[in-house]
């Protein structure tokens, strides 16, 4: 039996609670374990200040950017990548992830040069005040040297998670993090190298991750990157950035609303800044959860679809919704209770823990209702349903979030940006519901 057959047999029959799980856990460890050390720089960073904390929260929005550009083609091509071995075309499944590869290496390259000759007013556009800029910039300058090797690992990650192989993935990004943790506590606290040296340590364990993910693909995939196989057709450039679309959409906006939140959060001051940004490392290390089971969901969803395994893909919604709301649950009830704690652990401002101690709770029930919204975006977009998935894709951060962020700080304040993500990750459950309905209700004939 041949290897492409061997996964053809494993996505299509192998029992769907138990296959979601493989290919989940793993994700969401590696979501986990990178946000951990994301939490860690926070956690370092704190310990030179408000401003230097608040930094990385001005920078989490350009990181978010860059992420996007690296969503898009990662699980753009990822999902042709599993079309193409549904098909048994690995010709094909080169063509698509060698042309994100490459493209995606190139674009970080152009990140870096623009990037580092327009720091200053990039930084202020993302709402850097003055005493928060220099260190910014040199925050920012590793953050931008970084673009291509980080891209270049998403498009890898995510294309071994189509092809069922997530606990390379998995181990790739892990090592990257565990390297990162040790890099913050010897530039930062040993060799008091300050935020450079937090920034010096993620680019440093971002290009390791980067090699060691290039090592297992070359060794563990069924496609191979190659330059010859880059696509010469504008047709398959364009597929890749369509099917990704939605998820340049949930990125991109984040990275819009963030600059948002930080421009309106800027007159309360420092404080206020690194608060929300200590939430916000929070809360995406909860969301993780739910992104991580989603992702799992996704080349099942992808394979099957395309296999007219229809039954799987409904019946593996429910598993991966149950899945999340269990997940989810486990990790954001104990941060409501000890969210004073959490706070004062990556800052010991008092105004800081106080700002930062209501807005960390409100974030974990909004974050209850990702498990609604998360899955049924993922299996749209592994569908190659862009339209639909981008509509999804606009919610949480940008028809939800942006009008309720505006709204609500006008009206409340500081309080009124503590509440603003939450209310709009319920909005955005409530809304999907209807989405998960005519799901359920489709007759095959109609996917």
């Amino acid at each position: 039996m041949t290897k492409s057959e061997q996964h053809y047999i494993k996505m299509t029959e192998t029992p769907l609670t138990r296959l979601i799980i493989t290919l989940g856990i793993p994700t969401t460890i590696s979501m986990l374990v990178t946000n951990i050390y994301n939490m860690v720089d926070t956690y370092f960073v704190g310990t030179l200040g408000e401003s230097p904390q608040a930094a990385t929260g001005i920078l989490f929005a350009l990181q978010a950017v860059i992420q996007a550009i690296a969503f898009m083609l990662g699980q753009g091509s990822g999902t042709m990548v599993s079309k193409a071995l549904a098909d048994k075309d690995t010709d094909e499944a080169d063509r698509y992830v060698s042309t994100a590869f490459f493209t995606g290496i190139f674009i970080g390259v152009v990140f870096l040069v623009f990037g580092g000759i327009f720091i200053t007013p990039l930084l202020r556009l993302l709402g850097s005040t003055d005493t928060i800029l220099p260190y910014a910039k040199q925050y920012g300058a590793c953050v931008l040297l970084g673009c291509p090797v980080v891209i270049g690992s998403f498009v890898l990650n995510n294309n071994l998670r189509y092809e069922g192989k997530a606990l390379y993935s998995m181990f790739g990004l892990v090592s990257g993090a565990i390297i990162n943790i040790f890099g913050d506590w010897l530039l930062v606290r040993i060799l008091n190298m300050g935020i450079l040296g937090a920034g010096i340590a993620t680019v440093a364990s971002q290009t390791i991750s980067f090699i060691i993910l290039l090592v297992f693909f070359k060794k563990k995939a069924q496609s191979a990157i190659k330059i010859s196989a880059v696509s010469k057709t504008v047709t398959e450039y364009l597929t890749i950035c369509k099917v990704g679309f939605p998820a340049l959409i949930r990125q991109g906006l984040s990275s819009i609303s963030h600059g948002l939140l930080n421009n309106l959060t800027r007159p309360y001051g420092d404080a206020a800044i690194a608060a929300m940004s200590v939430v916000g490392r929070v809360g995406m290390f909860i969301m993780c959860v739910g992104l991580g089971i989603g992702q799992g969901y996704q080349p099942v969803a992808s394979f099957n679809y395309q296999a007219k395994r229809y039954d799987r893909v409904k019946r593996g919604l429910t598993v991966t919704m149950v899945i999340g709301v269990v997940l989810i649950s486990l990790i954001a009830l104990p941060c409501i209770f000890f969210a004073k704690e959490i706070v004062y652990l990556f800052q010991h401002n008092a105004e800081t823990v106080e700002i930062g101690t209501v807005a960390l709770r409100y974030t974990c029930i909004g974050t209850m209702f990702l498990a609604l919204s998360v899955p049924i975006n993922m299996f749209y977009q592994s569908a190659r349903k862009p339209v639909m998935s981008s509509i999804l894709s606009l919610m949480r951060s940008g028809v939800m979030f942006i009008p309720t962020l505006i709204l609500t700080t006008h009206l409340w304040g500081i309080t009124g940006i503590q509440i603003s993500q939450p209310l709009a990750d319920i909005l955005t459950g409530l809304v999907s519901i209807p989405f998960i309905i005519n799901f359920y209700t489709k007759s095959e004939d109609k996917f």
